[in-house]
């Protein structure tokens, strides 16, 4: 089955969430993929080919390494061990599927990692509990496959998912935080949820057109929200509003817990 096929099913089965499970769609590598020679691997989702361009895997975030005075998080090093383990049987090379969008605000390539044997970088990680699903619009091709072989690793509490999940956000970047929804509301700017712990999720209008949940199901129940916090303690000090905001493109980044 072709790979935008297996994926668009995947997709319209899970919509949104399953209750009792998730369809646990490879990630197939498409026929025609572009090879190239990694000359490092930075960390557990970054590359850096021979070329000199830097790749940043879709569809994945994983534990920051050591650096500016901070300390390696939790499972960091050994996502980058993986990384470098899955590109050596591969004999150094990956086969790259480029984003809808191709380059972030970094520079950096964007695009699916694929080995000689035909396996989805993204998703071994993913399975091992090596990182945490991400779906940004519009690179979201391979999120049903990615989301499954997230939920595999948390079931089994593996890696990132044998550590307890805060219900605070502890900084500005990214965080995969525990929160019921207080309110809902809409206005010009999107949807946003109010959450517990002085933390807002916001769905932009250009991304309210996918499947979400319901207001009384975001009400009634607890929820993994995945994504970048941004911290606006300045603009919002005289206003009373959340001071954490994070911008949700996909469902998957917005699903029940447990």
């Amino acid at each position: 089955m072709q790979l935008g096929k297996l994926v668009k099913k995947a997709l319209m089965i899970s919509a949104f969430f399953v209750p009792m499970g998730f369809v646990q769609a490879a990630c197939e590598a498409p026929t025609k993929l572009t090879w190239h020679t990694v000359a490092k691997v930075v960390d557990g989702d970054t590359l850096k080919l021979a070329d000199g361009r830097s790749v940043r895997l879709i569809g994945i975030n994983t534990p920051e390494l050591a650096r500016q005075g901070r300390s390696a998080e939790p499972f960091a090093e050994q996502a980058r061990r993986a990384l470098q383990a899955e590109l050596s049987a591969s004999g150094g090379e990956v086969g790259l599927l480029l984003g809808r969008d191709r380059q972030d605000h970094y520079g950096r390539t964007l695009a699916h990692g694929f080995t000689r044997s035909g396996s989805n970088l993204e998703e071994h990680l993913l399975r091992d509990g090596l990182g945490w699903q991400v779906a940004i619009a519009p690179n979201t091709q391979l999120a049903a496959c990615h989301l499954a072989a997230e939920r595999v690793a948390q079931q089994g509490k593996r890696g990132v998912w044998s550590r307890p999940l805060s219900a605070h956000v502890q900084q500005a970047g990214f965080q995969p935080l525990l929160a019921r929804v207080k309110t809902v509301q809409r206005n010009r700017g999107g949807i946003w949820l109010e959450l517990e712990n002085g933390a807002v999720a916001r769905i932009a209008w250009a991304h309210a057109k996918q499947v979400w949940p319901s207001d009384t199901q975001l009400q009634a129940r607890q929820w993994l929200v995945k994504g970048w916090w941004r911290d606006r303690q300045r603009e919002v000090a005289a206003s009373g509003r959340a001071r954490w905001l994070v911008d949700l493109q996909h469902p998957s980044m917005l699903r029940e817990w447990p």
